[in-house]
């Protein structure tokens, strides 16, 4: 029976620090700014985190074409090492009104890769001057392949994969912000 005791007490003791150790997930956050909503069913408290499920709104992209307006979404912005070597990786939703806009200091070949990003991404790849230069179209999720802009850019946007095909987002547009 003490053995038994000592098992049961043990198992406790592993459940509640598990608990400790996920409280930041459980805990809603109310210092940051506009959190974009998305229609994702929440099951579980990942899902429901800002860091996980929404883009914390900083900015906005128009992308343009001939001076008309085609589309505009809500953007996260990725400006230093850290938030660009992070980017949309570990998040499991992202609607289609949103993305993450990367910014760089200048503009040179860029590539990036999918690796832990649990979503399809088209990655556009835009020049110092603001026009696409280069699309890398339904990103495969989770590959280590490099996705390269074949040309300099300095800012890129990732949008959910799929995106520039039903938006008629090409090379060639510009994009504004």
């Amino acid at each position: 029976m003490k053995k038994i005791s000592s098992y049961i007490l043990l198992g406790v003791f592993v459940i509640a620090g598990g608990l400790y150790l996920a409280r930041p997930l459980l805990v809603e956050r109310t210092d940051t700014p506009d959190i974009i909503a998305d229609s994702a069913p929440a099951t579980t408290p990942e899902l429901t985190s800002p860091t996980n499920s929404g883009i914390i709104k900083e900015g906005e992209v128009r992308f343009v074409r001939d001076g008309q307006m085609l589309r505009k979404i809500d953007v996260e912005i990725a400006e230093n090492d850290a938030d660009r070597q992070k980017g949309m990786m570990f998040r499991p939703y992202m609607a289609d009104s949103v993305g993450m806009l990367f910014v760089f200091e200048r503009a040179e070949p860029q590539g990036f890769w999918m690796k832990n990003t649990m979503i399809s991404l088209d990655i556009i790849y835009v020049d110092e001057n603001k026009k696409i230069v280069s699309i890398q179209k339904n990103a495969k999720p989770y590959s280590e392949e490099n996705l390269p802009s074949f040309a300099n850019a300095q800012y890129v946007v990732e949008v959910i994969g799929g995106y520039c095909d039903k938006n008629g987002i090409k090379v060639g547009d510009s994009v504004a912000f």
